[in-house]
Parts: C-alpha cells; sequence; structure tokens
C-alpha cells in the first residue's frame, strides 16, 4: 500500500511544527521556570514531554494507521493552539518565543490542509 503524497507532506510537516515546538521549549521558553521550584518545574517538563509524546502518536496513528478521528483531534488541538494566541491578560511569550510559535503554527496549519485535500480525501475513507 502506497501512503498518498499529501499524507507524507502532512507527517513532514507536523513532525517539524512539534520538533520547532520542542526546540523552542528548550532553548527559549526555559526562563519561564526559574522560580518555580524543582518539584514544579520536573511537573511542568513531564506534562510537555506527555503533549509531545500525544501529538507524535496521534500524527503516527492518521500518517500511518489511517485513523481519521487522529487527525481530526489533530485539528481540533491546533484551533486550541491558535485560540491561545489570543491571550487577553497581556502577559505573552517573547518576540522570539512568539515567531517560533507562529511558524510551527503555520507548518501544522498547513500540514492538516494536506491531510483534507487531494490525494489524503480517500486515506481515512
Amino acid at each position: 500500500m502506497t501512503i498518498p503524497k499529501n499524507i507524507l507532506r502532512f507527517e513532514l510537516l507536523l513532525y517539524l511544527s512539534i520538533l520547532l515546538d520542542l526546540l523552542s521549549a528548550a532553548f527559549l521558553g526555559r526562563d519561564r521556570l526559574v522560580g518555580l521550584g524543582s518539584a514544579t518545574e520536573a511537573r511542568v517538563l513531564l506534562i510537555a514531554a506527555l503533549i509531545v509524546i500525544a501529538e507524535c502518536f496521534f500524527v503516527h496513528l492518521a500518517a500511518r494507521k489511517r485513523k481519521n478521528w487522529a487527525r481530526w483531534t489533530l485539528l481540533a488541538v491546533q484551533v486550541l493552539s491558535f485560540l491561545s494566541y489570543l491571550n487577553p491578560a497581556g502577559v505573552g511569550p517573547t518576540t522570539a518565543e512568539m515567531t517560533v510559535s507562529v511558524i510551527s503554527t503555520v507548518l501544522a496549519a498547513i500540514g492538516l490542509y494536506f491531510s483534507f485535500t487531494g490525494d489524503a480525501k480517500g486515506w481515512f475513507a
């Protein structure tokens, strides 16, 4: 069974988005954890790692196992991620963090677009 080109694009772009988020968290977001205490910092990092693992698992399920619900779950997570940019509190990420986050979101959005168009339509039928 040959994987459609749009599904390969979807998979690549989503994994690139996740990798970019990981690099951003590792190098740009660490200063937010300062002063939380080591136990709280460990919990935050554990939760972040679990989210990344779950997201990778959903990409795998959608791209390789043809699970339509995983694709829709990724879309819902992407919409929630986009809505998080509308932060009314005014406390937000730095310019570098925001730039990386926007690039990551755009990559994921384009990848999800590919999962719903072209030769990907028959993949989830």
